[in-house]
């Protein structure tokens, strides 16, 4: 399907190419990327270290991270907009240095208004890192290598949120939470050294930023902003403030709504959009933007969910519950770049669908989990995640961009990378609320049984007697102890099947995808555009 003609004044794409090492330029602005992308889960584990160092409370602390998913998810769709008004390069290069500053003065915040400030200023120079990386990409790289290049991409955007709590819990739990800021300091530096020197804007970037898309769409920037950011506020409140049955969660959420189709409709109609959502019309793109809002769910919820339930549950510490995810984040890195070997091989869409029913197994595994697993099974069972996750990334990027014209990457690029980020939201605020739901569930069900009339309740009330009286304990607290042994084995029951029963829910959406992926327009990468690409 075209998205019609543009006329830019620019030379063809196949006519133009990068004066330094494509790869090179690759791996530098990823390395931004994976600054940025970090830095989202990183500061997780650190809430009450830092809630301790500022004198606040768990539920202000927790604005930390909040302030900056809400900049940081209004930028994301407007980042081409701003792109193309400075110029791609030096937008990039703009947001590096003011995202490195940002980390300073987050690192040097003495209380929390000050470090909401500063996060909201991190995420709003953020947003414009991920999408103008994959855009530089995008047109560094001929479509017969995008998929090689996507693997680069990819172990940032898998790996990053999977480092994001391991690295976090080592820096707090060792030296301190100010140095998960700090250390963005030297990448930063680097990172904008490097892109000085080695990205350049492609003619036709240099020929839309003087065609004067200079015009401000103030409605749609105003329209994006209210809906996206009220909808991050809902998504990361919303399980603390008991969602709807909250009115400040009911207020957002009402704004979000009418925020976002507002905001549909006038980019619908306006002459010159803040950013061209009419690229959805394209359906490689508009599957590709539903596969990867998928992925990006399982992916950011069992990022959570796996070191939440071995430190809540099963008393890891903060450091050894993100080791857990680091085996898994390992064989990803090794595994993308067997995919994107892959690619040129094997139909994109029958990647995608082995991606998907491997991760349903796996996460149907996960389910099989009992209050006693150890560390190996934990860490084997993140890894055959991540396995399947490891299918999925790159060939979704390929084939979602395929027929995307040159002139349309800068937008599409934002859209696409708002879908994943939003998915990680979502992923993240719902699994957390399902286990809350299905742990109060499974506990209220349980808790029947907990009567004089229940023979394996009284057995196991002798036996903690038994175990009770053989330690010395005295008999006037005997009966009250045992009780409460077999109380708190039910809180562990009920919490952890709770757990299993978000990742049955979550290889249940795995599988409902894979009928979807044969809807693709069949292709290889590198091989023939498929029909509609014109």
């Amino acid at each position: 399907m075209s998205e019609g003609p543009v006329d830019t004044g620019a030379p063809s794409r196949s006519d133009w190419r990068p004066r330094h090492n494509p790869w090179a330029i690759a791996v530098t602005v990823t390395s931004a990327a994976f600054m940025e992308i970090l830095d989202t889960t990183i500061v997780n584990v650190a809430l009450p270290h830092i809630a301790g160092s500022l004198s606040v409370g768990p539920d202000e602390a927790t604005w930390a991270l909040t302030s900056y998913l809400v900049a940081n998810g209004i930028v994301l769709p407007v980042s081409g907009w701003f792109g193309s008004v400075l110029g791609r390069k030096r937008y990039f290069m703009i947001c590096i240095a003011m995202f490195t500053v940002c980390s300073l003065l987050c690192g040097l915040a003495t209380s929390l208004p000050q470090l909401i400030l500063f996060r909201v200023a991190q995420g709003f120079f953020g947003g414009g890192l991920q999408p103008n990386q994959q855009s530089i990409i995008l047109d560094t790289f001929p479509p017969a290598k995008r998929g090689a290049a996507f693997s680069v991409t990819a172990i940032a955007t898998i790996v990053a949120p999977v480092l994001g709590p391991t690295l976090g819990g080592i820096i707090t739990d060792n030296i301190s939470w100010r140095w998960i800021f700090f250390i963005n300091v030297p990448v930063g530096i680097i990172a904008w050294l490097a892109v000085m020197a080695l990205v350049e804007d492609p003619p036709w970037a240099k020929a839309a930023a003087r065609n004067g898309r200079l015009d401000i769409d103030y409605i749609g920037l105003s329209l994006i902003a209210l809906g996206l950011g009220s909808l991050e506020i809902v998504l990361d409140r919303g399980e603390q403030d008991d969602w709807l049955g909250s009115p400040f969660i009911r207020t957002f959420a009402v704004m979000a709504i009418l925020g976002i189709v507002g905001a549909v409709c006038w980019l619908l109609v306006a002459k010159k959009p803040v950013v061209n959502i009419r690229v959805l019309a394209n359906r490689n793109f508009a599957l590709g933007a539903t596969m990867i809002f998928s992925m990006a769910v399982v992916l950011y919820s069992s990022a959570v969910l796996i070191p939440q339930l071995a430190q809540q549950q099963l008393g890891y510490t903060a450091t050894w519950a993100g080791m857990v995810l680091s085996p898994g984040a390992l064989l990803t890195i090794f595994t993308i770049p067997v995919v994107g070997r892959l690619l040129p091989l094997i139909q994109t869409r029958h990647l995608i669908a082995v991606g998907f029913v491997i991760l349903g197994f796996a996460l149907f595994y996960a389910a099989s989990i009992t209050p006693q697993v150890n560390f190996g099974t934990l860490a084997f069972m993140r890894m055959f995640q991540t396995f399947g996750l490891a299918f999925l990334f790159v060939p979704i990027s390929t084939i979602a961009f395929s027929t995307i014209k040159p002139e349309l990457n800068r937008d599409a690029a934002s859209l696409y990378t708002m879908f994943r980020n939003i998915a990680g939201s979502v992923g993240i605020s719902v699994a957390t609320s399902l286990v809350t739901e299905h742990s109060q569930t499974h506990m209220a069900y349980m808790a029947q049984h907990l009567s004089p009339f229940d023979q394996p309740y009284l057995d196991t009330l002798a036996r903690n007697t038994a175990a009770l009286e053989a330690r010395g304990v005295a008999a006037t607290s005997l009966a009250r102890t045992a009780d409460g042994l077999v109380y708190k084995g039910l809180l562990l029951q009920s919490s952890v099947q709770a757990y299993l029963d978000v990742f049955v829910i979550c290889a249940v959406l795995a599988f409902l995808i894979v009928p979807l992926t044969f809807l693709f327009a069949p292709s290889k990468a590198g091989g023939r555009r498929p029909a509609g690409a014109d």
